[in-house]
């Protein structure tokens, strides 16, 4: 059964994938950017709110529901090793659940979760937010990298 559905399964972990990726390409190669330029105070207040923002059915779908449909997919290549494919498909899955959902997890909302704490307005949050910049923003090409490989690995998958 599980190897009738994965085309299906690996065109929308492409797809996940291919969203994931672009979003978090955005926020390093322009939303970050731009925050920087801002007052500490502003960048922290910006970050924050995109941070509550953030929370929407559609793009936790994307980022999870992806990480889900990835742990069916490491089943389908293990299960159907000798098929074409299931390296890339392996390969894909695994590089898309560790460096998105768990790098999100473990890296980026703790360092979203610190922000959130911090008084903006304080020489604290200037300093925290020196460092988020830095910290974050390097997690976060991890993640946009991640999902565009993980992305490539599916498209050959699907060959």
């Amino acid at each position: 059964m599980i190897t009738k559905l994965l085309p299906t399964l690996i065109f929308f972990a492409a797809i996940g994938a291919g969203v994931v990726g672009g979003v978090f390409f955005a926020f390093s190669n322009f939303v970050m950017p731009a925050l920087a330029r801002l007052p500490a105070a502003g960048g922290i207040a910006a970050m924050n709110s995109i941070n509550i923002t953030v929370f929407t059915p559609t793009f936790m779908t994307a980022l999870f529901g992806t990480g889900l449909v990835c742990l069916v997919l490491i089943a389908g290549a293990i299960l159907g090793w000798s098929q074409q494919g299931s390296f890339w498909l392996l390969a894909g899955a695994l590089i898309y659940l560790v460096g998105n959902p768990i790098v999100t997890m473990v890296f980026n909302v703790p360092l979203n979760d610190a922000l959130a704490a911090v008084d903006p307005a304080s020489s604290n949050g200037a300093t925290v937010w020196t460092t988020y910049l830095r910290d974050w923003v390097m997690w976060n090409h991890v993640r946009a990298v991640t999902a565009i490989v993980a992305l490539g690995c599916f498209i050959f998958a699907w060959r």
